[in-house]
C-alpha cells in the first residue's frame, strides 16, 4: 500500500498534467478514496510549491465557497480559499486567451486590497476594515481540471479552489464610499443579463468573507500583508464563457468592468 504522502502527491501530479494537457481528470475523492480537508489543502499546496519553483508569484487570495447554497450542495459549512498568481491577473476589456483557461465559468466579485498586514492573532472585522486600502469591481473566471465539474469539497480545494484568472476593474474605490452589503450587481453577456446579486450573497457581506480568510490565514501562520489581493467570493450565479463572449459586470457604486474571451486559436486559423 503506497503511503499517504504517496498518495497526495500522486493526486497532485494528476492535477499538473490535467492543467497542462487540458485532458481532465475524474474526481479525486473517486479515485483516492478517503481524502479529507488537510489533505486537499496539501495537495493544493503541492502544485503551490510548483508554480514558485516556475517563477510565478502570489499576489493574494481567492475565497470560494461563500454562497450557503453552494455550501450546502457540497456538504460544507464554510468558505474554501485558493491561491492567486501574478499570471492570472488580465486588466478590463484585456482579450483573455482561452486556451489557458480550463472549463471556464465567471462570476462577479469585490477585489480587496491590503494596506496593512493582518497578521494579529484572530484578526477580526474592525481589523480587516482598518486594513482594507480599496476596492475594486472583479471577474472571476473560475476553471476545473475535474472532468465536468464534478466536485465536491476535497476536489475544488485541492485543485486551488478551482481557479482559474481574473479581471480587475481601474477604478478604485475606498470602503467608506461603498455599502457593500447592499449594492446590487447585474452581469451581462453581449448585454443579456446572465446573472444578477448583491454584496449579501457573500456569506451576508463581503467583509465577513474577508474577516474569515485573514483568521483563516492566521492560523496557518500565514497571514495577509500589505499589497496583498483578496477576491472575496460570488455575489451572484456564475455562468458558463466560451470562446468569443463579452461579460459585462456593474457593481452599484463601484462602476463596471468587462471580461473579454478571445475566439480559440483552431477558429481562428479556419477563418
Amino acid at each position: 500500500m503506497p503511503s499517504q504522502s504517496a498518495v497526495l502527491a500522486e493526486a497532485a501530479d494528476a492535477l499538473w498534467r490535467a492543467a497542462q494537457t487540458g485532458h481532465f481528470i475524474p474526481p479525486l475523492r473517486a479515485t483516492y478514496a478517503g481524502l479529507d480537508a488537510a489533505d486537499a489543502y496539501a495537495i493544493q499546496r503541492m502544485n503551490t510549491e510548483r508554480k514558485l519553483v516556475e517563477g510565478r508569484r502570489v499576489v493574494g487570495c481567492k475565497i470560494g465557497l461563500t454562497a450557503r447554497a453552494v455550501q450546502a450542495q457540497l456538504g460544507v459549512d464554510q468558505p474554501d480559499f485558493g491561491v492567486l498568481f501574478d499570471d492570472m491577473s488580465f486588466g478590463d476589456a484585456e482579450p483573455i486567451p482561452m486556451q489557458r483557461l480550463h472549463q471556464p465559468k465567471v462570476e462577479a466579485e469585490i477585489a480587496f486590497v491590503l494596506g496593512r498586514d493582518l497578521d494579529m492573532a484572530n484578526p477580526g472585522h474592525a481589523d480587516v476594515i482598518k486594513a482594507v486600502d480599496h476596492v475594486l469591481p472583479a471577474i472571476e473566471i473560475v476553471g476545473s481540471r475535474i472532468a465536468g465539474w464534478d466536485i465536491r469539497f476535497v476536489d475544488t480545494v485541492a485543485d486551488n479552489a478551482s481557479s482559474g484568472a481574473f479581471v480587475l476593474g481601474g477604478s478604485p474605490r475606498l470602503l467608506r464610499e461603498i455599502d457593500l452589503r447592499l449594492c446590487g450587481m447585474v452581469m451581462t453577456r453581449r448585454g443579456e443579463p446572465v446573472s444578477v446579486g448583491a454584496g449579501a450573497a457573500c456569506l451576508g457581506h463581503p467583509i465577513n468573507a474577508v474577516a474569515w480568510l485573514a483568521r483563516t490565514m492566521a492560523a496557518l501562520g500565514q497571514p495577509l500583508r500589505a499589497g496583498d489581493l483578496v477576491l472575496s467570493g460570488a455575489l451572484g450565479p456564475m455562468v458558463a464563457a466560451v470562446p468569443g463572449d463579452v461579460f459585462e459586470t456593474r457593481i452599484n457604486g463601484l462602476g463596471s468592468l468587462k471580461a473579454v474571451f478571445e475566439v480559440a486559436a483552431t477558429a481562428k486559423e479556419s477563418q
